[in-house]
């Protein structure tokens, strides 16, 4: 329990440093197309070789592998479908909503119990969520929950997909495998949309190399160490857990970056998510 708690609180940092890093980019650097490509240049052959070699393969596995890429790459194509309508402040905590759904799935499906109290945390953080998305009503809002609504369809779909697969990951360097495997059809997917949409292969600006490389490091490694978490916790409460970040971006936002803008609104919404996940943390 004291590694996951470990792995979940680097997961956040590193989730809250990357979206800081991203946060003064263009939108035409198209930032997260190239925070994949230093992930994927630096750790994923690495990664990719520690999968073959220390996994324990087996066709389920191989199935959960093709399920897991297949639900991240629509994960974040819908996503960015879900910005172009509306502002992150209110796409993102909806699309961050997934962990109630895991949370049915797994009971549902898979016949894992979750504490009452493990429900009563899960529905607390997602209250939390929505006011935070209600306190930022703009643009197409409509087209704009739809898209995140999938986004939070797809987030459960690959968490529940690596809770299976982490149990034949017995190394972080297989786990992180996943993660690139997850990141390569992602990024595929990004670039033909990108090319679809926009007619080029690549994003016609670059960011500063300073932040677009260690952004994709936090982003590989924040993923991996959730799944990492997943060895020891369901996949509800792992997911759960990381949104943490969003209460710690959100502090920052107000007190630091001095966005006010219904911030009374916001800040009680952080609180709500803060106090599920210390229901959650009780029920852990």
């Amino acid at each position: 329990m004291t590694a996951a708690a470990l792995a979940l609180t680097a997961a956040v940092l590193m989730h809250v440093a990357w979206n800081l890093l991203a946060r003064a980019g263009h939108p035409d650097t198209r930032f997260l197309w190239w925070a994949l490509v230093g992930y994927l240049i630096i750790l994923g052959p690495w990664s990719l070789y520690a999968l073959v070699i220390d996994a324990q393969w087996s066709w389920s596995l191989a199935m959960l592998l093709v399920i897991s890429a297949l639900a991240n790459a629509v994960y974040f194509l819908v996503l960015g479908a879900a910005y172009r309508h509306a502002p992150v402040a209110l796409v993102y905590p909806i699309a961050r909503s997934s962990p109630l759904l895991i949370a049915l799935w797994s009971s549902l499906l898979f016949s894992e119990m979750i504490a009452a109290s493990g429900w009563f945390g899960i529905l607390i953080t997602v209250a939390g969520l929505l006011l935070l998305a209600i306190s930022a009503r703009h643009g197409d809002t409509r087209r704009a929950v739809l898209w995140a609504v999938i986004a939070a369809f797809a987030t459960s779909v690959y968490s529940l997909s690596n809770k299976f697969a982490v149990a034949s990951l017995p190394t972080y360097g297989s786990q992180l495998g996943l993660v690139s495997v997850d990141l390569t059809v992602s990024f595929i997917a990004l670039s033909l949309e990108q090319r679809v949409r926009l007619g080029r292969w690549r994003p016609s600006m670059m960011p500063p190399i300073v932040r677009w490389v260690p952004a994709g490091l936090f982003i590989g490694n924040a993923y991996g160490l959730v799944i990492f978490a997943m060895q020891y916790l369901s996949a509800a409460y792992a997911v759960a857990f990381t949104n943490a970040g969003i209460v710690v971006a959100g502090l920052l936002s107000i007190f630091v970056f001095g966005e006010r803008e219904r911030w009374r609104m916001r800040l009680a919404a952080m609180v709500i998510v803060t106090s599920g996940l210390a229901v959650l943390v009780l029920s852990a």
